[in-house]
């Protein structure tokens, strides 16, 4: 099989084409650069140029994460069952639009411009990782997330300050740009991405959705026989409640409970704009730490550092929502933020060690769903709690919305490490017989 080989090696690929791997950190880089040529000030223009309430800017951030919740595990199939490169081009193409529709100063516009961006994140959420598995295997695979998130890390810190330069000329100009730059690196995945690892259902199976059907019931299925599966989705749940609350107050905590350094003529967002691009360089770092320390094919090693940075992570956040100075909110923001960026790439390494490579992208998925419904359900409580009490109860209460992966981690641990479940061995036979 192409998929259990897992691959080509760099060296392998033909002279002027791309290497998947290199692609990938390619992909990465680049992503993370134009979204955050956006994301930068985003926030800013929905407030100062669109004038959103508190009560919009939440609603925002709900229609997306219900768009992400509703497409996930569909479009993680269709990666399974027709074309993860096919995914991965039209998700970056739908993100490049969905900027260009957000950029327009209407409520009901930035709604349904979210409609748009969801639809895109789930189509290249799980694809993207499954795909580079594919193509370079999985024993290169763990290397590659933490490159890539080093990657992203680069492109953030290039952003950030020419998002907030652009933005002084006109506060949706990076948006717009950012979205332009999205719709050409579709276009250049349209020439460069190659899919080699991935075994294409048959023509008679490929518009049907009982394969679909099929596919998303062997990934449950796969769930129910590795436990460690249901304890990654449980932990994203909790992790995703937690994040909803830290990522939307976070920024007005920061700007709005302590008093800013008198430093020159600097700005809030200038700040804000500092704090975040110190994190994003310290991530590049901690990752590449990780990266040469930790085996990222041993679910012990893995799981044991999962449970060290989360545990760091709950402290941070405490110690940042209760900070009686900026000098200490700042120091506990930078370190949940850098801590926050080095578990991703380590939780795909994880959900990796336990995956067919058939259902790969959609296990993939179920995992970004259950963050999504996490933030869906933990959100808008926690939200409420910064409306009715204070800001500092409501990052508190997303502090402790995340205390409970501490446990499930140790789980994890007390499971032990089992070897892949493969579908032919205990699929029923109606699934596995169309091969």
């Amino acid at each position: 099989m192409a998929t259990s080989g897992g691959s080509l090696n760099v060296e392998e690929e033909p002279a002027g084409r791309i290497s998947p791997y290199h692609l990938y950190l390619l992909v990465s880089g680049a992503t993370s650069l134009f979204l955050w040529l956006a994301f930068s000030v985003n926030l800013v223009f929905q407030v100062e140029r669109v004038g959103l309430s508190p009560l919009e800017l939440v609603l925002v951030g709900t229609v997306l994460e219900g768009t992400y919740f509703l497409f996930e595990i569909p479009t993680g199939v269709i990666a399974d069952v027709y074309s993860r490169r096919l995914s991965v081009i039209v998700g970056t193409a739908l993100l490049g639009a969905g900027l260009l529709v957000v950029a327009t100063p209407s409520f009901a516009v930035i709604l349904l411009g979210n409609v748009i961006m969801g639809i895109g994140y789930t189509l290249i959420s799980g694809a993207l990782e499954a795909w580079v598995v594919d193509e370079i295997g999985e024993q290169r695979a763990g290397h590659a997330f933490l490159r890539g998130s080093q990657a992203e890390q680069v492109g953030m810190l290039i952003a950030t300050p020419i998002g907030v330069g652009l933005a002084t000329m006109r506060l949706n100009l990076p948006i717009i740009i950012g979205g332009g730059l999205m719709l050409a690196l579709a276009g250049l995945l349209v020439v460069t991405m190659t899919e080699h690892g991935f075994q294409r259902t048959p023509r008679e199976d490929r518009n049907s959705w009982d394969h679909m059907r099929g596919t998303f019931l062997d990934g449950a299925r796969l769930t129910r026989r590795r436990p460690v599966l249901l304890t990654i989705f449980a932990i994203a749940f909790f992790m995703g409640m937690s994040s909803e609350g830290f990522d939307r107050l976070s920024p007005a905590h920061l700007l709005q409970s302590f008093a800013l350094p008198a430093v020159g003529d600097l700005k809030p967002v200038v700040w804000y704009g500092i704090l975040t691009f110190t994190a994003a360089l310290l991530r590049i770092g901690a990752a590449e730490v990780l990266r040469r320390l930790v085996d990222t094919n041993s679910h012990a090693a893995v799981t044991r550092v999962l449970l060290g940075v989360d545990t760091l992570l709950v402290i941070a956040m405490a110690g940042f929502a209760l900070a009686g100075s900026f000098s200490v909110a700042a120091i506990a923001f930078v370190a949940a933020t850098v801590l926050r960026g080095i578990n991703s790439p380590l939780t795909s390494a994880w959900i990796n060690q336990s995956v067919d490579p058939r259902v790969r992208a959609t296990v993939i998925s179920m995992s970004g769903q259950a963050d999504a419904i996490g933030q869906v359900a933990g959100g808008p409580g926690i939200g409420a709690i910064g409306s009715t009490m204070s800001l500092r109860a409501a990052l508190s209460a997303a502090t402790l919305a995340l205390v409970p992966s501490l446990l499930l981690y140790t789980r994890a641990l007390q499971q032990g490490e089992a070897p892949v479940v493969e579908l032919e061995d205990d699929a029923p036979e109606e699934v596995t017989a169309s091969s």
